[in-house]
């Protein structure tokens, strides 16, 4: 009965990267009556935009609004990426926050730092509110009546709206947003969506509503809002920039000069950051590795605490990099985002750190264009590696190619932006082995091989 709906139904959405058509089902019903823009600059439309900076759709219009609230205990990864991914196609993306202060704890521990109070919002128009979820973020979304007015506002005049993870199911559900729409959340709460309407789908599009999984869904559902407001090309370009298009035959991991990573304690890592660090990077790091139970510091090489990460995300660090180097690290990895990598490079006190890291012959990593700095610092000597496409001619190591992940020794050194996840979950793999690592796949909705 479902799939006859869909078909009688209005077309939707149309790009369909290699790497998002694996393993999932796009049952959308129907598309919205707005058309997306589509007046693109050539530019726009056809080269890959950079990994640390945002394009622009260049028309003669204003830019796309779109709305990302977010409370205590959001996903952070949801958050972070649907931002990320909406400003590098040129939207006017506000983070508002639902609590009463600007700053909130995410649901992994990130603290993230929003551009304003929803309060703020009620009088504005937005092209798209997308609401990440997470717990007990969704209930402090649903509980939030500036929130409502305004979602039920975009849904009664006809504006896009979009959720995801538990947010479907535990905001939208109540406020009554859901009527009459095929849905999609997190397995942990289909139950709760009305049975007839429930789709086991990654994403789900239908009347103005977008819908999603989680953590491990959210490329596919902040390309699929990209590709309603912006159109197929531009959602292509930005999902080929972030590294989302990659051909089905990279391997997930290549791994050389095999040693055992495992300790008798809790496993401490370091994650430095500096202004212009890449968001996605630091925050699905840090998120995938806690859930993992590591104990994750993040340390600012700034002279503040808070940096402004390279998609204009605030986020707040635990220390500052002389505080947290009187420590001692099982493992330290370095995100990337150009601007960022090259703050992290000017710190002696990370020099330092990763020196003496190597000499105790303990592990190191790097992702994007951070692996340079591991260059620079004669750390990669002998060492086979990838990093970002830009760099990775630059480095003179045994580069390896086609592959998401390489690992010789103790250094992992990744490509980057969306090949992160499988990264994070590769040193999962590393410290407590692969069922652990599968576990932490399965909660964030995201495919993993069973061996």
């Amino acid at each position: 009965m479902l799939a006859s709906m869909a078909a009688s139904a209005a077309t939707v959405p149309s790009f369909s990267l290699k790497s998002m058509a694996s393993g999932q089902r796009r049952t959308a019903t129907s598309k919205h009556s707005a058309k997306p823009t589509k007046t693109l600059s050539a530019t726009t439309a056809t080269n890959p935009v950079s990994s640390t900076t945002s394009t622009s759709t260049a028309t003669s219009l204003p830019p796309k609004k779109v709305l990302v609230p977010i409370g205590l205990g959001t996903e952070e990864m949801e958050a972070v990426i649907i931002v990320d991914v909406l400003r590098r196609a040129g939207a006017d993306v506000t983070m508002a926050s639902v609590e009463p202060q600007l700053q909130i704890e995410a649901s992994c521990g990130t603290k993230l730092v929003a551009d304003t109070s929803i309060s703020a919002c009620s009088d504005q128009i937005f092209d798209l509110v997308a609401l990440p979820g997470g717990m007990p973020g969704s209930v402090r979304l649903r509980d939030c009546a500036a929130l409502q007015k305004i979602t039920s506002k975009q849904a009664e005049e006809r504006r896009l709206y979009g959720a995801i993870c538990a947010a479907p199911a535990v905001t939208l559900l109540p406020w009554g947003l859901l009527r009459r729409r095929q849905t999609t959340c997190h397995p942990a709460f289909m139950h709760k969506l009305p049975t007839f309407w429930a789709v086991k789908s990654n994403i789900q599009v239908s009347e103005g509503l977008t819908t999603s999984r989680g953590p491990g869904t959210s490329y596919v559902f902040a390309l699929c809002l990209v590709e309603q407001l912006f159109g197929e090309s531009v959602a292509k370009g930005i999902g080929e920039s972030l590294l989302v298009c990659l051909d089905d035959d990279n391997s997930r991991k290549e791994e050389f000069n095999k040693v055992e990573w495992s300790f008798d304690h809790i496993p401490r890592v370091l994650i430095p950051v500096a202004n212009g660090s890449e968001e996605i990077e630091v925050v699905t790091i840090v998120d995938i590795l806690r859930r993992a139970k590591v104990d994750v510091v993040v340390a600012s090489v700034e002279k503040s605490v808070q940096i402004l990460a390279s998609q204009g995300t605030k986020i707040i660090a635990d220390k500052l990099i002389g505080v947290a180097a009187e420590l001692t690290y099982d493992l330290i990895i370095l995100p990337g985002g150009t601007a960022g990598a090259e703050r992290l490079n000017k710190s002696r006190i990370l020099k330092n750190l990763l020196k003496e890291q190597e000499l105790a012959g303990r592990i190191y990593g790097a992702v994007c264009s951070s692996p340079g700095i591991l260059h620079r610092q004669g750390l990669l000597k002998g060492k086979k590696a990838t990093a970002h496409p830009s760099i990775v001619s630059k480095l003179t190591n045994e580069v390896v190619n086609g592959t998401k992940v390489v690992i010789d020794g103790k250094v992992i050194t990744s490509r980057g932006l969306s090949t992160v996840t499988d990264f994070a979950l590769v040193i999962v793999s590393k410290l407590f082995g692969h069922a652990r690592a599968r576990s932490v796949a399965e909660g964030l909705v995201y495919e993993y091989p069973r061996s």
